[in-house]
């Protein structure tokens, strides 16, 4: 069983068991909660697609750890006229297991 949800903007097919990383959720780790932004439910042969979300449906996740991704550098450069501007990224994540597919 396989399910489409929705968080922090982004879309990610997921499964039971399955651990990723998404934008960051501000609970305590070790917090079970659940994600009611269901866009499609897979079951076999049976896929349920909701308009747009299933309704009655939820993904109960776990949070496991708290951190920051790698740099990410932005570099703006014109060339002959003496401008060169450098940046820099890190984004906050959340990872979380996926414990149960409801729906």
């Amino acid at each position: 069983m396989y399910a489409v949800i929705v968080t922090g903007g982004k879309q990610y097919r997921v499964m039971q068991g399955e651990t990723l990383k998404v934008e960051k959720i501000d609970l305590e780790e070790g917090k079970s909660f659940d994600i009611d932004s269901v866009l499609m439910i897979g079951d076999g042969e049976k896929v349920t697609v909701g308009t747009p979300n299933v309704s009655g449906a939820k993904v109960t996740a776990t949070i496991k750890s708290h951190g920051r991704l790698d740099k990410v550098r932005i570099v703006k450069f014109r060339r002959r006229k003496h401008h060169r501007k450098q940046m820099g990224h890190r984004q906050y994540f959340t990872e979380i297991e996926i414990t149960g597919i409801a729906g």
